[in-house]
């Protein structure tokens, strides 16, 4: 009997020390868990059973991930465990919230999105947690992205004065299926631009071509509407210098056609405006 009791205070103490190493990750898996499931109450469900499932020892904290990394990863293997990998898709009712739009997006795919987009994983973590690899985890990203692509698109204005680089973010921006309303080189041409018509969404260098400045002209527009912009620039050091509040969306130049496709799902994706707007 005092051997069975000394196990069980040992067990014990494994559990508490498991469950403070999991502690700072749990807001973050139960706001992952609310997105993919729709709702809160069923997302926490999830998360309630994953840490009853390590608490009992059912499911263990994989050796080869980090804490944060096995946490998702556990909270997968519960979730997929009740078929919730084949739920049925819900009723559309036309909502243009995120949470509508996630719902709609098939769910391995939506699993992909949310990991990398919302919880910052990179592919490879992400593969580790859905126990795939990484070429279908960039394939399930890249079908989500074509997905939200499709149903969110706008009408962008791109502020940049090096015409080649311009016709590049052009052509990227009519892949995914948005219109380019205008191409200002320059902050004055930027304000014309608005003036004439309110964008979706804001592309915009830095350094522009008569010596004004790109922050500036978002400065502007900001001032105006409410949308969502991503700078894309050689001179990133000037956005992030603590002394304001930083942008979201910062691409630094040369860039890669795909970080600029996801930056652009993204954006329009989670903006509150767009949002708003949609529903």
């Amino acid at each position: 009997m005092r051997k069975q009791r000394i196990v069980k205070r040992l067990h014990r103490g494994e559990v508490m020390s498991l469950l403070a190493r999991l502690a700072p990750h749990l807001p973050y898996v139960r706001r992952y868990a609310r997105a993919l499931t729709g709702d809160q109450a069923t997302g926490d469900a999830y998360v309630r059973v994953a840490l009853e499932a390590l608490a009992a020892g059912d499911r263990v904290i994989e050796s080869n991930m980090t804490p944060r990394v096995a946490l998702y990863h556990v909270f997968h293997a519960i979730w997929c465990s009740t078929g919730a990998q084949l739920e049925p898709p819900r009723v559309d009712t036309g909502g243009g919230a995120p949470a509508d739009r996630l719902m709609r997006i098939a769910p391995r795919s939506r699993q992909a999105f949310l990991l990398t987009a919302l919880e910052g994983f990179t592919p490879s973590e992400t593969a580790q947690i859905l126990e795939t690899d990484f070429e279908e985890v960039e394939q399930l990203i890249s079908d989500a992205q074509s997905e939200i692509d499709a149903e969110l698109a706008t009408e962008v204005l791109i502020i940049e004065d090096e015409p080649v680089i311009a016709a590049d973010i052009e052509a990227l921006v009519r892949d995914l299926g948005h219109k380019v309303l205008d191409i200002a080189a320059t902050r004055g041409e930027a304000r014309e631009s608005v003036a004439r018509h309110a964008p979706g969404l804001v592309l915009a260098d830095i350094q522009l071509a008569d010596g004004s400045s790109g922050i500036d002209a978002v400065k502007d527009i900001l001032g105006r509407f409410d949308v969502p912009v991503i700078f894309i620039t050689a001179f990133p050091e000037r956005l992030l210098t603590g002394e304001r509040p930083e942008p979201t969306f910062l691409i630094t130049k040369p860039f890669q056609p795909e970080t600029v496709k996801a930056a652009i799902g993204q954006a329009l994706f989670f903006h509150p405006a767009r949002n708003k707007q949609a529903a």
